[in-house]
């Protein structure tokens, strides 16, 4: 499951409403919609996405979070090492080869990690 799969489960059940129900509403198959919740699917498009938060009302608070989970919910990533330290390429190679053994503390970890850089990287410009 994806962060963007996990979250939009959590809105669409504390609504009430059933997988069925809402594929119906937002033009999708009940299937589809399934497979976006179990991260078997990509990101949603731009226009499926809206109808999505327009269905489910949500507030703009909300909806930016569901965007933002959206655009970092892909299940299958490709990482472009191409021009980078050979230190990044080979921690690139690790987490792919990798991911599977981490538990979600180590995992909850690098990703403070690599958010607070990101963070860091931004107060920069």
């Amino acid at each position: 499951m994806t962060p963007f799969g996990q979250r939009l489960r959590q809105l669409r059940e504390e609504r009430g409403v059933s997988q069925k129900e809402m594929a119906a509403a937002i033009r999708v198959s009940a299937a589809y919609l399934s497979a976006l919740e179990h991260g078997r699917r990509g990101q949603p498009t731009w226009d499926l996405l809206q109808r999505m938060i327009g269905y489910l009302n949500i507030i703009w608070d909300e909806a930016e979070e569901l965007q933002n989970l959206a655009m970092i919910s892909h299940p299958r990533v490709t990482i472009d090492t191409a021009g980078l330290s050979p230190e990044a390429t080979e921690l690139a190679n690790l987490l792919a080869n990798h991911i599977h053994i981490l538990d979600k503390e180590t995992i909850t970890s690098l990703s403070t990690m690599l958010r607070q850089a990101y963070k860091k990287h931004r107060s920069l410009r």
